[in-house]
């Protein structure tokens, strides 16, 4: 701590004024965790200040090695340096090293997956703010700020989270995981609705998809973003083919505007529970597929996961969720909800914060998303005023089946769309039991 070593050189006067200074960082630090957290925890999520925080934490490395340097000086002005006392140096030089190093450390990783993995800023828009004069109204000069938050004017804001089977012998992209979320950005309250894979000839809106007679998507609904890549000219819109259409087509069906998607990989998924060192999952009853595809899409293998209390590596656990030999895609989804109810539950702060680097590695490599990086800041935001207690949650399974035509299901898309536009005005109906995900393991 800078100042206690003049003090105990005997610069008196110096040593109070730096620890007068010590001090004053540690309230402003104090005052910015207790009163402006959100504000805090925005500054990891910008690269604008985890530049300033690189900056900041520099300038006072900088000044607490000129302070030790300083007093060490002053004391060995007075007294011969042994040997013990030059092997104290070192060790107290290496201590004081090692919270600037940490923190560089993660604002490094933090400001790398930032900018590998999010969208670039969306436009600014030209403001005119008071201050010194312009060259067209005086008193005035033309600026840029960003815009309002991304649910500004929205009753709801929409997010597609998806599950894919990319991989590097994979051809195209196949959805086989498909949430959407829907918040209320005022209340939390939270609507997730959980796709299947499989519902055949979804209906499609005016304007989108095949020119036929069916005006519906003709193949499962998983092979959408494929489809699209294929044919993007089917599925007009701003931004990539893919994305677009898979929104388009799931708002359509539930009757809501998708704003923004993420995507993780198969290998992603495995790379993060690797990450983590592996979930626990109380297994019900055994599961078992004789042609597990790998998730590097070419090996094919007898999986086996046994019934009880099994610990599972990255690629058990994706087998777990995947595997529908012996069953369906419905008791799929549900080991689905299970084991990210598992990993959640079973993953602490501080093993997230210790196993981080690692984490950022498999996100860069695995996570796709258009939600802009300058907007992160708005989902800060949201975060406290979301509730497990006001979510609910509509799974679209069997029941919605009306008939099944060679292997393939066709859905009641009418009731979807019913059910779901009444669970969208009132989330908190769907709650009760609804991200109870530890008892969906079956």
């Amino acid at each position: 701590m800078p100042g206690l070593g003049h003090l105990y050189a005997g610069e008196n006067t110096k040593g109070r004024t730096l620890v007068a200074i010590d001090l004053g960082l540690i309230a402003l630090l104090a005052i910015v965790a207790f009163f402006f957290k959100t504000g805090a925890i925005k500054a990891w999520a910008s690269l604008d200040t985890l530049a300033l925080i690189m900056l900041g934490n520099l300038v006072l490395l900088t000044f607490r090695i000129w302070a030790a340097y300083d007093a060490h000086g002053l004391v060995t002005g007075r007294h011969s340096s042994s040997l013990v006392g030059r092997v104290l140096v070192v060790v107290i030089a290496l201590v004081l090293l090692v919270p600037h190093v940490a923190i560089g450390y993660f604002t490094v990783v933090q400001y790398s997956l930032l900018a590998a993995v999010f969208d670039d800023p969306e436009p600014t828009t030209p403001v005119t703010v008071p201050g010194s004069a312009g060259t067209t109204i005086p008193g005035q000069v033309a600026t840029t700020l960003p815009g309002p938050a991304i649910w500004d004017g929205l009753d709801r804001l929409n997010i597609l989270l998806l599950g894919s089977d990319v991989g590097p012998d994979r051809t195209g992209i196949r959805t086989d995981t498909m949430i959407v979320v829907s918040i209320d950005p005022q209340s939390g309250d939270t609507a997730m609705f959980s796709l299947p894979r499989n519902m055949f000839r979804v209906p499609l809106p005016d304007g989108v998809g095949p020119k036929d007679d069916c005006k519906c998507f003709p193949k499962l609904l998983n092979e959408v973003w494929y489809e699209a890549s294929l044919h993007p000219d089917q599925y007009p819109g701003e931004g990539e083919p893919g994305p677009r259409a898979i929104k388009t087509v799931l708002g359509s069906l539930i009757g809501v505007d998708i704003h923004y998607y993420a995507m993780v990989s198969l290998q992603g998924f495995v790379g993060l529970v690797d990450a983590l060192g592996g979930v626990t999952i109380d297994v019900p009853a055994q599961i078992v597929d004789e042609t597990y595809p790998h998730e590097d899409g070419v090996t094919i293998e007898h999986v086996v996961i046994d019934a009880g209390n099994q610990h599972l590596s990255g690629h058990q656990a994706l087998a777990y969720a995947r595997i529908r030999r012996h069953a369906d895609d419905y008791a799929r989804m549900n080991r689905q909800r299970c084991v990210l109810g598992a990993v959640l539950s079973q993953s602490s702060p501080i093993e997230l914060l210790t196993r981080y680097g690692a984490l950022a590695e498999v996100m860069k490599d695995n996570l796709d998303t258009d939600i802009p990086r300058d907007r992160l800041v708005d989902f800060i935001d949201i975060l406290p005023k979301l509730s497990t207690d006001r979510i609910g949650v509509l799974s679209v399974d069997r029941e919605y089946v009306t008939e099944v035509v060679e292997g393939k299901s066709y859905y009641d898309t009418d009731r979807i769309y019913t059910d779901a536009q009444a669970l969208l005005a009132d989330p908190t109906s769907g709650a009760p039991g609804g991200l109870d995900l530890g008892d969906a393991c079956g």
